[in-house]
């Protein structure tokens, strides 16, 4: 049986590896995240898609998706889900009369108002642990890790 691994890494260490490294600093950030988003009923996505329409005005379903990085059938089903939440409605475009916008209701900029101080925290928990060089270091790392990386994602 030995020889079956005789040319494979002798060294191999799972908890040094980029991709575990990446993950599950990625899901310890998920973790804190949802936890506080889930007591105001809202998830990642939901938060993902109220702050791109309120807050960075993302209001077509296809710039939502190329926004959030995922597919546009994956908005269109979170979207379906958050209309009859009440957190968001469609409504005409205000550009040709045509095509459909996404608004934030009053309930989901109440939801908004509630979650930011947390989803704040949650940021700054993990970033006051950085310098400010070693912030922008991340920053460029990351944007270098990702050049020409597919950039939407069926979850997130």
């Amino acid at each position: 049986m030995k020889e079956e691994f005789d040319d494979m890494p002798k060294d191999y260490q799972l908890r040094e590896r980029l991709g575990f490294r990446m993950s599950r600093i990625s899901k310890l950030m998920q973790a804190r995240l949802e936890s506080g988003l889930a007591e105001h009923g809202l998830t990642r996505l939901k938060w993902c898609v109220l702050s791109g329409v309120a807050f960075e005005g993302h209001t077509a379903p296809s710039d939502l998706a190329d926004h959030i990085g995922v597919t546009r059938p994956v908005v269109s089903r979170l979207l379906k889900v958050m209309i009859d939440d009440g957190l968001i409605a469609r409504k005409l475009s205000t550009h040709d009369g045509r095509g459909r916008e996404i608004d934030v209701t009053p309930l989901g900029m109440e939801k908004l108002r509630k979650c930011w101080p947390m989803v704040e925290r949650n940021q700054t928990h993990f970033l006051d642990k950085l310098s400010d060089d070693e912030r922008r270091q991340l920053d460029q790392i990351l944007d270098v890790l990702g050049a020409g990386e597919s950039d939407r994602l069926d979850t997130l």
